[in-house]
């Protein structure tokens, strides 16, 4: 009787073993990268594939400008509204001056407008300063609107003693007073997203990235603290109360909307654009939209990396209620994103209003056609 018992027993376990074999591996472990299923999710959907108003994109990189047929940038342009690309690549001096005559060549000058740039890395020659200044009173008197700072001079660019230069180098001074002088606003990108700074763990939100990207990651000494990359910029700003800067990508404080009102609210010559931070705004819908509306006039439309296929993405967060659609790269944003639905009010702010203020030479009816 034992021995039929435990011979029957042992058929169940081996049958039971032998199917949970056969209906697939216990073991369902996945690549965190891999997982990643259709939502079941049914919601009403709105996509949107142009902006309501005509808008500026205030940060865009064309590096080609001097030599590129237009006509196929402009006809992108207009399908998604976009009334004016501001092209922050504009190099200075005579680069500039033939992207300028070929936008004007082909008649494009009220719709393609350029920004300049400055080389940092001779600053301790002695006669820098002086030939800074006249490079940008010469860009600006041939077409320049602005000046781009890229994030390449505030963390990797260095000085004749193998130093890195700070934005808010003393020499620098002398640029951001200029721009002031010459009614023109600095576009500056200073460091990159905090988590870049962090451990390279489970608890690094921006793991995915750094390992598809390692060379994103940083550390304390290269080049240096977050902190201190992000308190230069903001030391310079706090300086030069005369001169408008944009803070590119938010300031990266689009994650901690409550800190980037704190810094508005004690420079009140800041501006921010939100390139390639869409994702932070679009999870925190409530809260993005109550931080867009009280600060609606500071705010500006910004995409950086020109691809015409992700624009659809910002309009929909901007302009749509949806709820829960993705971002377009889930390296940046795994997760999912939900519509602000802004009033018409904050819209027309943000896509030219706002551009139209701070940027000289703006064709306005460009925006009332």
């Amino acid at each position: 009787m034992f021995k039929t018992c435990f011979s029957f027993t042992l058929f169940i376990l081996t049958f039971a073993f032998g199917r949970a074999q056969s209906d697939g591996p216990l073991d369902i472990r996945m690549d965190f990268e891999s997982y990643d299923p259709p939502s079941t999710l049914v919601v009403p959907e709105n996509p949107v594939s142009a902006a309501r108003y005509p808008f500026v994109d205030v940060h865009s990189h064309h590096w080609n400008m001097a030599k590129m047929d237009l006509a196929p940038l402009i006809r992108e342009m207009d399908s998604m509204n976009m009334a004016i690309n501001i092209n922050l690549s504009g190099r200075g001096g005579q680069a500039l001056l033939d992207m300028m005559e070929n936008i004007r060549q082909q008649g494009y000058e009220d719709r393609l407008l350029l920004f300049t740039n400055i080389e940092i890395r001779s600053i301790d020659e002695s006669d820098w300063v002086e030939n800074t200044l006249k490079q940008l009173e010469f860009d600006v008197a041939n077409g320049a609107r602005g000046l781009k700072i890229y994030k390449s001079q505030g963390m990797f660019h260095r000085d004749s003693q193998d130093q890195r230069i700070p934005l808010n180098h003393p020499k620098l001074d002398a640029v951001w007073h200029k721009c002031g002088e010459l009614g023109i606003p600095v576009l500056i990108h200073a460091a990159d997203p905090k988590p870049f700074w962090q451990p390279l763990d489970s608890l690094n939100e921006r793991w995915l990235e750094l390992k598809l990207r390692p060379g994103r990651k940083r550390n304390d000494q290269d080049p240096a603290p977050w902190e201190t990359i992000i308190s230069e910029q903001h030391d310079i700003m706090r300086r030069h109360q005369g001169t408008t800067f944009i803070n590119a990508h938010f300031g990266w404080f689009a994650n901690d909307l409550g800190r980037l009102g704190t810094l508005l609210d004690e420079m009140p010559n800041m501006m921010v654009e939100f390139g390639a931070v869409i994702a932070e705004l679009g999870r925190q819908p409530r809260f993005a939209r109550a931080f867009f509306e009280k600060y609606q006039d500071r705010i500006l439309f910004g995409k950086d990396a020109y691809n015409p296929d992700e624009f659809p993405t910002y309009f929909r967060v901007l302009e749509s209620a949806d709820e829960y659609f993705p971002y377009y790269k889930r390296y940046h944003a795994f997760w999912k994103m939900y519509g602000l639905d802004l009033p018409d009010s904050v819209l027309r702010k943000i896509y030219f209003e706002n551009a139209a203020r701070i940027i000289p030479g703006i064709d306005q009816s460009l925006f009332t056609r």
